[in-house]
């Protein structure tokens, strides 16, 4: 396993984490999968055994159940590894059981570290954006829940470009805790992150942490004749969009690359991102240890350089503006 720095925190991440949405089983989540303890217990097992040091979940993810299923698994080898979590959707009926008030982000974190069963998070994520907060009130609340140790760091998932660089601004105005990183989608068949956020990542030294890098299992040898069979994932919650002509031809290029390794289409698809300059961690879900022990063989898997222009031949995101004209006139400045 090979490990990468997070941002500018110093934490050393393997930079392959494993996703909890697969326990549980309860709510709209329960199409992610429905694995119980001992399940979990096992995933969780095999992955630090792989090296893995990095464990990501959310509060709604199966209703809870996923952070209660995580905590028991990890036990007395949480102080070993690098753990989070999130806030934001809705976690009860009630009008503010939802979004990115004060009261919600501290009621939550506590919620949270009950069923982690661990008194702090090393990192503590925004889902996403909530219109109705203001970003200096949702960032002034989790500065002080790193004050109170109840986080080490604080990141982002699903902002705009915009949204997050406004919040590094508030951040270092005030002399708050600011994002370290951003969960955001990214995959072969998906590179829209490419234009605006990649860059600015760069620019503001915030770690990539990857979600959905197989496009909800879309890329992989189940859907390579472009319909899946009807347990998939896909097939059943059909999300996130995707260009699916797009894909198959992303993925016809990756079953050659595959074949003569005798890989599957997934672990291309895996590893092409861990050859992106930006990534610093692919958050990887599993239902079985078949599915995990494949996905943990992306780690350490090179493709060439022929391999890699092919591939980012055939994903290439289409020239859109204002990135054409950088282009354009960048060419006589070396």
């Amino acid at each position: 396993m090979n490990y990468r720095p997070l941002g500018r925190t110093g934490l050393l991440v393997s930079e392959l984490c494993l996703g909890a949405m697969t326990f549980g089983g309860k709510g709209m989540f329960a199409v992610a999968g429905t694995l119980g303890q001992a399940e979990a217990n096992n995933l969780v097992a095999r992955a630090l055994g792989a090296g893995v040091n990095f464990f990501d979940t959310a509060n709604v993810y199966s209703e809870g159940e996923s952070e209660r299923l995580l905590g028991r698994a990890l036990g007395a080898r949480r102080k070993d590894v690098i753990l989070a979590t999130k806030v934001r959707g809705r976690v009860g009926p009630g009008p503010n059981d939802i979004g990115l008030s004060r009261k919600h982000v501290l009621d939550s974190i506590d919620a949270s570290l009950s069923r982690l069963g661990t008194d702090y998070v090393d990192i503590f994520q925004i889902h996403g954006y909530d219109r109705l907060t203001p970003l200096d009130e949702t960032l002034r609340a989790l500065d002080s829940i790193v004050g109170a140790g109840k986080a080490r760091y604080i990141g982002c998932s699903n902002l705009a470009a915009w949204q997050l660089m406004k919040a590094l601004g508030i951040s270092e105005a005030h002399g708050w805790a600011r994002f370290d990183s951003l969960q955001a989608y990214y995959s072969i068949a998906g590179r829209d992150l490419e234009r605006e956020i990649i860059p600015l990542l760069a620019d503001q030294n915030v770690g990539l942490m990857v979600w959905s890098p197989l496009a909800g299992g879309f890329l992989t040898d189940k859907f390579a004749g472009g319909q899946g069979p009807a347990e998939a994932r896909r097939s059943k919650f059909d999300f996130p969009p995707l260009d699916k002509e797009h894909a198959l031809k992303c993925i016809e290029v990756m079953k050659q690359i595959a074949a003569p390794r005798n890989a599957s289409v997934a672990r291309v698809a895996l590893a092409w991102l861990l050859h992106q300059k930006a990534v610093t961690t692919v958050v990887i879900g599993a239902k079985t240890e078949q599915q995990l022990e494949d996905n943990l063989q992306a780690s350490g898997m090179q493709l060439s350089l022929e391999e890699l222009k092919r591939l980012g031949e055939v994903s290439a995101l289409p020239a859109e503006y204002p990135g054409w004209m950088f282009q354009w006139q960048s060419a006589d400045r070396g």
